[in-house]
């Protein structure tokens, strides 16, 4: 028996597309023997369509879809991923496609109501095994969070499956490609039985996927693994319930993961929207750097555009290196300098500031000046801004609303600061691109004479280990100093984090790939009497 992996990246919504994609897939693997093809979770309508779901006119539209799209499949058995509304109630479902009709359809069992899951909101659980036989083989199907738990599996297995196949929509995160391993090795030793793991690519929203689908042995060996990151059909040969070895691994370390992660975001999200291009404000710093090549790696140069909006705080060094880096990629480069709108703003403000000094209020003009102009550009001439804050910078509100804010997606969104810096080194190990004063000044916004991001900040390396300990693990403030952080610093971080939410709640989306983002799954509230950093003592 031959299964074809379809890693697809599907589109939220375009029913027609996302069919066409699939028998394209289909095509292929007949053409290699394949006997049964497996497309991702909820393929059909791709994935999550969120509260599309709760549309009857969305749902209705997908039945038909899957009606046409079974009536031309030809050859193998096919399973698509489609949401099913059947008595009032709806589900996760999965149809197996067999000679021109829906022969069986599966429904999932486990739903995931947790970190950016909220499919309790949507489906009802389904309740039976789904076993078919495929060229002499009994195949049990279960769908992505059923793999999580053992229920579904042992069933699955005890209703005489030889093999199981797991269509997925498992977004990446920094953790994930490990967990999916040590998850369905869990269930090859409890059940006995091959897995087939098939996961969706590409970008949806915040959200990215990196398909990586794999296949282990009934023993928990790895006998295939797809590539993460692409779009690809490949073919898994049985010898009886036995799947053939084929070659292949991931790389382990996260920087060439998160990389891509990010290209990933950032090319989908601007192609399915069809915009025409990017806008960066560049700035001669680190994160509008690192923005810029992910940007021109993401979609070429020609759909990127850098300007430099340079005020009186610049340093000439910083022109220097936006020059020299925008050269360096190729992109159109602009200089506009914002002198002469600061100082009208200055201006048609003198009487209100008589008598007061200057403060962060001059900072946040000039980045709001920048973020007018920047958006000008975008409305006239259509392309998405992106931003270049971080969440080191986010998640401490050391950004302005409507100024370094101010854009369509937020590309760094989940990148600490220290992080910022390492996928700057990995970047350039293949080509230099970010000149390497960018990567060893200071960091630093220049909205005033000699200003550094630590003269408001810890240093970035306390700063994200913080961070990380109270965002990502949801450790307390105690804790963290436990583990031997000073107590001003972690009382300081913790106390930022909460006060700063509205700003957060503000911002442009951007992309996921920590197991913690500031997005779907961070929902504190902005009006909060809690205040859990008190719980320390400086």
């Amino acid at each position: 028996m031959r299964v074809g992996i379809a890693q697809l990246n599907c589109v939220v919504g375009d029913l027609p597309g996302n069919a066409a994609r699939i028998l394209a897939a289909v095509a292929e693997a007949r053409r290699g023997g394949a006997d049964l093809v497996v497309t991702p979770e909820l393929s059909l309508c791709g994935y999550p369509p969120e509260d599309l779901l709760l549309r009857p006119a969305f749902l209705a539209a997908c039945a038909d879809e899957l009606a046409r799209l079974a009536a031309r499949v030809v050859g193998p058995v096919v399973l698509v991923g489609f949401p099913e509304a059947i008595d009032g109630k709806r589900y996760n479902a999965l149809a197996v496609v067999r000679d021109g009709q829906v022969a069986a359809v599966y429904r999932k069992r486990e739903l995931p109501n947790y970190t950016v899951f909220d499919e309790q909101r949507y489906f009802e659980p389904g309740a039976d095994a789904c076993v078919i036989d495929v060229a002499g083989l009994r195949v049990g199907a279960v769908i992505c969070e059923d793999i999580w738990f053992p229920r579904s599996a042992s069933q699955t297995r005890d209703a005489g499956a030889q093999i199981l196949v797991v269509p997925n929509g498992s977004p990446y995160h920094t953790r994930q490609q490990a967990l999916r391993r040590d998850v369905v090795s869990a269930r090859v030793r409890e059940t006995g039985l091959p897995v087939v793991y098939v996961n969706r690519v590409g970008g949806q929203d915040e959200l990215v996927f990196d398909g990586a689908s794999f296949v282990l042995d009934a023993s928990g060996v790895l006998a295939q693994q797809l590539p993460a990151w692409q779009e690809v059909v490949a073919l898994v040969e049985f010898n009886g319930a036995a799947p053939k070895p084929v070659r292949g691994e991931l790389d382990e370390k996260p920087e060439p993961h998160v990389y891509a992660a990010l290209c990933t975001g950032v090319r989908d999200y601007v192609d399915k929207h069809r915009f025409a291009g990017v806008l960066v404000g560049l700035s001669g710093g680190i994160d509008s750097a690192l923005t810029l090549a992910i940007a021109v790696d993401a979609l070429g140069r020609e759909r990127v555009r850098a300007v430099m909006l340079p005020s009186p705080y610049n340093a000439g060094i910083s022109l220097e290196d936006a020059r020299t880096m925008a050269g360096i990629v190729g992109v159109r480069y602009d200089e506009i300098p914002i002198d002469g709108v600061f100082k009208a703003f200055r201006a048609a403000l003198a009487d209100e500031f008589k008598g007061l000094s200057e403060d962060a209020t001059e900072e946040n003009i000039q980045a709001r000046i920048r973020g007018t102009l920047l958006m000008a550009l975008s409305n006239k001439h259509g392309a998405i801004v992106l931003t270049t804050g971080n969440k080191s910078e986010m998640a401490v509100g050391y950004a302005t609303l409507y100024g370094d804010m101010a854009g369509g997606f937020a590309v760094l969104k989940d990148i600490s600061k220290t992080l910022v810096y390492r996928l700057a080194r990995y970047r350039n190990s293949f080509g230099r691109v970010i000149p390497e004063r960018i990567i060893t000044r200071p960091p630093s916004a220049e909205l005033r004479p000699n200003q550094t991001d630590q003269d408001s900040l810890p240093p970035y390396d306390v700063l994200d280990a913080i961070l990380e300990a109270y965002v990502e693990e949801d450790l307390s403030p105690a804790d963290i100093v436990a583990r031997g952080h000073a107590p001003e610093h972690v009382a300081r971080v913790v106390q930022l984090i909460k006060t700063n939410e509205y700003k957060r709640r503000q911002a442009a989306v951007g992309i996921r790939i920590t197991p913690r983002g500031f997005g779907k799954d961070w929902r504190y509230p902005i009006t909060s009497a809690w205040a859990e950093w008190k719980s320390v003592s400086p």
